[in-house]
């Protein structure tokens, strides 16, 4: 529901207090939602509760106040990237099924070119009559989803079909249907992101300053995209705000070597950003290290190269990224890099560019394809140099 604009019409129901937790829960999801109310509505919820949770003024009918001005249910309907009904009363089912059209709501349910939600709420003979029952399969002909009433116990007293959904379980059913038209519905993507540390002794480590955001903001853009995220972090402070992904924290390089090589092979796309150290020590101390010696020295050697493991392992089919951070010649060496770890595309990016790199919210990237052609891209935000790293993976797709 990230960013969806979305049109919540409510209708005369007992079930209508649910609308409020609804309202609230799409706001949390990052969309935009405006309320749309029947007369009948404002009997059960009060439209200054919906307008304070939604923080856009209630619409009940065309004209607004007394000012002369109206409510534009044409520029509503193409406004809105969803229309949810809920609750959607037996009343307003057969009003949109027959093309009635006495309100603000059934004038913008006409005028709207979005798909159209709804879930009904009634008790249970209202549910069964086959009146009903023919508009719902009515409405579904043109092309409208139910979300379908649940079993339960109901206002009358009576137990049956007829509750309207959940907020929650609506949520999970808009989120659901919006992600099997995403272009990466059905994609299983791997990211790494962050540092390792590479212990020296249980107190200090080799490591370096990389922050981890900008893997995190690919990990949430493919699942945006509706890809099955698995994000295997290093040590970094980030929390997701996308629930759906699935993280998997590790310390060291060998840890992230690990879990990347064993799911790889089971991921259509991967995009290793993690910064892995080059080299560990070859033995680390059990104890701290004292400084009893004006000189101390630490035997290096190198760690697992997952780039290059996971490129030897590439099948046909599986889209895999790497990134080069550089300092000097980096087209050069990014280019060196992204052939011999068989790579599909390597995302270049510079220390030398101000603003860019470590730490901060911003990046200036190069993304190179196998074919060696390139795309530049200015400094711009992490979050949205991530969406133009997604972009490259659906055009390669």
């Amino acid at each position: 529901m990230q960013g969806k604009k979305i049109i919540l019409g409510v209708c005369g129901s007992i079930a209508a207090y649910k609308s409020a937790v609804l309202t609230r829960l799409l706001v949390k999801a990052g969309a935009q939602v405006r309320v749309i109310m029947t007369d009948e509505a404002a009997n059960f919820i009060t439209p200054l509760t919906l307008s304070t949770l939604s923080k856009n003024p209630v619409l009940t009918s065309y004209i607004k106040d007394s000012g002369g001005e109206w409510n534009n249910h044409v520029e509503l309907g193409l406004w809105a990237d969803l229309l949810l009904i809920a609750p959607a009363s037996a009343n307003t089912l057969s009003k949109f099924a027959n093309g009635s059209c006495n309100n603000l709501l059934t004038a913008v349910y006409l005028s709207a070119r979005c798909p159209v939600y709804f879930a009904p709420a009634m008790d249970v003979d209202m549910w069964k009559h086959p009146a009903v029952q023919q508009n719902i399969k009515k409405l579904q002909s043109f092309g409208n989803i139910l979300i379908p009433p649940a079993l339960g116990e109901l206002a009358s007293g009576l137990t049956g079909e007829g509750r309207m959904a959940e907020p929650e379980n609506i949520i999970d059913f808009l989120n659901q249907a919006a992600g099997k038209n995403l272009p990466l519905a059905g994609k299983k993507a791997l990211v790494t992101a962050g540092p390792t540390y590479e212990a020296i002794d249980p107190v200090r480590f080799i490591g370096n300053h990389s922050s981890g955001k900008m893997g995190f903001a690919i990990a949430e853009e493919l699942s945006r995209n509706g890809a099955e995220v698995t994000l295997i972090s290093g040590p970094v402070s980030l929390q997701l705000s996308d629930k759906r992904i699935r993280r998997i924290d590790v310390v060291s390089s060998d840890e992230m070597a690990a879990e990347a090589i064993r799911l790889f092979p089971h991921s259509d796309i991967a995009v290793m950003n993690a910064a892995v150290a080059d080299y560990r020590p070859k033995s680390t101390e059990t104890q701290k290290i004292k400084k009893d010696v004006s000189e101390f020295s630490i035997e290096l050697v190198k760690t697992t190269d997952i780039l290059s493991a996971l490129g030897e392992m590439k099948k046909p089919g599986q889209l895999l990224a790497g990134f080069a951070l550089e300092t000097q010649n980096e087209e050069a060496n990014a280019e060196k890099k992204l052939q011999k770890k068989n790579l599909d595309f390597i995302v270049l990016n510079s220390l030398r560019d101000e603003g860019a790199g470590f730490k901060g919210d911003q990046n200036k990237i190069t993304i190179i394809d196998r074919h060696l052609n390139k795309e530049y891209f200015p400094l711009k935000s992490k979050k949205e140099a991530a969406a133009d790293v997604c972009y490259q993976i659906i055009k390669m797709l």
